[in-house]
């Protein structure tokens, strides 16, 4: 591929940045305190503002509702707007308010499973006002212990609410179903994996498509392989992109393995050019979203780090020669295909993407640029150090 064309490729990358990661966050221990992290939603939009600013590949910005609930979203559709940015996808929060202790939409009380679908539809109302393509759906939904509920029965609840969501979506938007392993339930989670998800979409129709977070496996699953078998089914609606070292840590994308994020590149970009109109209309529509908080990492340094991962993931995953590729897995030549694949993952690829930032006006060093402007230190002075909340709220 020459440079032309790789650059060319390169422009069409996507990525959006989640609210929740511009604000104050912690673990289930301790939520810690950053000077200057966004108070509420037009921070958090400034911030994010600053990333795609910086990378010129993270145009849009997910809501979390309530965190981010306001009265007017036409009004902060304009302000995101004004500031280079989109609203991207709704994400509805049905977890954290007391009732949802036993479940959500999987709950055994029907006016508990009430409460959470007013709450999942309040959101596709928002996504007309915001002009959001996407309904991002992720569930605490399980029991701790065996016996606690019908397993069976939860699944038809599930099946139901869904299904009820999906068909109160607008022409042309779609629900992205979420799955985890564990927590918080610990005994059984009703979307545990994602053929849990994917029964659920199949069922459901045409809008319900199935997100993967990089998180919300068991260690040595091979994310790639998903990937690529929802790719092929025409299901594979985006991803939550972030690392772990054990569990669902919300590292920056990239730090842990990077050889993984650089394998499902490979079949997301093989799949763009498949002869397959399914699987490469499914590859180019895949929304490719970052799930961090960040704790104890500069908010928007890290975010930057984030995009630029993936960023150079996806460059890399670009440099395959797909015919040897091909020839080796034909002949079955193990060795060769391994080694073709792994050539382009250990090329450097710092020196193109600087050449690309630089010819499209951008920092060729973002974090480097974005500490010398003293956008942080702005930020401090005028934000001060928040209490806590930003990414997930102290409710009184």
């Amino acid at each position: 591929m020459n440079t032309s064309t790789l650059f060319q490729a390169l422009d069409q990358q996507r990525i959006e940045t989640p609210s929740w990661g511009y604000g104050n966050s912690g673990t289930r221990f301790k939520t810690f305190t950053s000077a200057g992290a966004a108070r509420d939603v037009y921070e958090k939009i400034e911030d994010a503002a600053e990333v795609h600013r910086l990378t010129g590949i993270a145009p849009s910005v997910a809501l979390h509702i309530p965190w981010d609930e306001v009265a007017d979203y036409s009004e902060l559709r304009r302000f995101a707007e004004g500031r280079g940015v989109a609203l991207g996808a709704i994400n509805p929060n049905v977890f954290q308010d007391d009732a949802y202790k036993l479940g959500s939409i999987a709950h055994p009380d029907a006016g508990v499973r009430a409460q959470a679908v007013d709450h999942l539809l309040d959101c596709v109302a928002i996504m007309k006002q915001t002009g959001s393509r996407d309904l991002s759906l992720w569930f605490a939904d399980g029991t701790n212990y065996a016996g606690q509920d019908d397993l069976r029965a939860r699944k038809r609840r599930v099946r139901e609410a869904l299904a009820q969501v999906h068909d109160a979506l607008p022409e042309g938007s779609r629900m992205l179903v979420e799955y985890k392993l564990f927590e918080p339930a610990f005994y059984a989670t009703d979307l545990f994996d994602w053929g849990a998800a994917y029964a659920h979409c199949l069922a459901i129709g045409e809008k319900a498509q199935v997100l993967v977070d990089l998180g919300h496996h068991a260690q040595s699953v091979n994310i790639e392989q998903i990937v690529a078998f929802l790719l092929d089914e025409g299901r594979l609606g985006g991803f939550h992109f972030n690392a772990r070292r054990y569990a669902d840590d919300d590292l920056i994308v990239g730090t842990t393995n990077p050889f993984e994020l650089f394998c499902i590149y490979a079949e997301l970009v093989a799949a763009q050019r498949s002869e397959d109109d399914l699987t490469r209309s499914t590859a180019q529509n895949t929304a490719y979203m970052i799930d961090q908080s960040h704790n104890i990492e500069p908010k928007v340094e890290a975010m930057v780090q984030s995009v630029l991962n993936c960023q150079d993931a996806y460059a890399k995953s670009l440099l395959i020669d797909r015919e040897r590729l091909a020839a080796a897995q034909q002949t079955g030549d193990v060795l060769e295909a391994h080694r073709t694949l792994t050539d382009a993952f250990r090329t450097d690829v710092r020196p193109l993407l600087a050449d690309w930032r630089r010819a499209r006006g951008l920092p060729e060093d973002p974090i480097a640029t974005h500490r010398a402007s003293g956008y942080q230190q702005g930020a401090a002075r005028k934000r001060g150090t928040a209490s806590a909340g930003g990414g997930f709220p102290v409710k009184s």
